[in-house]
């Protein structure tokens, strides 16, 4: 499976892709923007760029020629799209800690960078998994309607707690009043959205292993 890995990172995967999560982040220095798209961006433009990418070179069919089972194309596979959801998150995160000094005393209209809003982002990638690995492994090859499905699922995630944030007097304290000062709290939701994200992404696994292994190479 190493071999795997290695060979997604250094000749599937275009070193742009490595970069983006750095350029993404340094989004989160606007003041009061809508930050929930900086994780956003990893799904609209990594996944069906890089997926895209792994078509084109036949990607398939040369890992097949390695000598490894199925079960470790769909692990090392895995395992590099986490690696590339890790890098997203992990840097926006850090910046975030620039952006909520930086900015202290401005008014938020959408979600503004604490720790539980990390915790919905993790969600929010967790159920960008669980739809996008399980309908890319009944070929593992044909990507598009796998990426536009975990897109619709991951915006219409953002999209209703964002809504739920706005609407819903507990969690509007939760995410803009007393609970922001409630640091157990917010990292409470940021491990709770971490072990979702570990949780979704580990039965897409287990789904895309029992796809894959239907699914003939010619």
């Amino acid at each position: 499976m190493y071999n795997l890995v290695m060979k997604d990172l250094k000749l599937g995967i275009n070193p742009w892709f490595f970069i983006l999560p750095l350029l993404t982040a340094a989004l989160m220095l606007i003041p009061a923007w809508i930050y929930v798209i900086v994780p956003l961006y990893f799904c609209f433009i990594t996944i069906p760029n890089v997926f895209g990418g792994f078509k084109s070179q036949n990607d398939l069919m040369f890992s097949t020629l390695m000598p490894t089972t199925k079960k470790d194309m769909v692990k090392a596979r895995i395992t590099v799209i986490v690696l590339l959801e890790l890098m997203h998150l992990l840097a926006a995160m850090l910046v975030s800690l620039f952006t909520l000094r930086l900015y202290p005393n401005i008014d938020y209209l959408f979600f503004a960078p604490h720790a539980g809003f990390w915790g919905l982002c993790w969600v929010m990638l967790g159920i960008f998994n669980i739809v996008l690995l399980p309908m890319y492994y009944k070929t593992a090859y044909k990507y598009g309607a796998a990426a536009a499905a975990s897109n619709i699922a991951a915006v219409l995630f953002a999209m209703v707690a964002q809504g739920a944030a706005m609407m819903v007097p507990q969690v509007h304290a939760i995410f803009y009043g007393a609970g922001l000062d409630r640091t157990g709290l917010q990292l409470s939701i940021l491990a709770a959205g971490i072990l979702i994200f570990a949780a979704l992404t580990l039965l897409a696994y287990r789904i895309s292993v029992r796809r894959f292994l239907e699914v003939e190479i010619l």
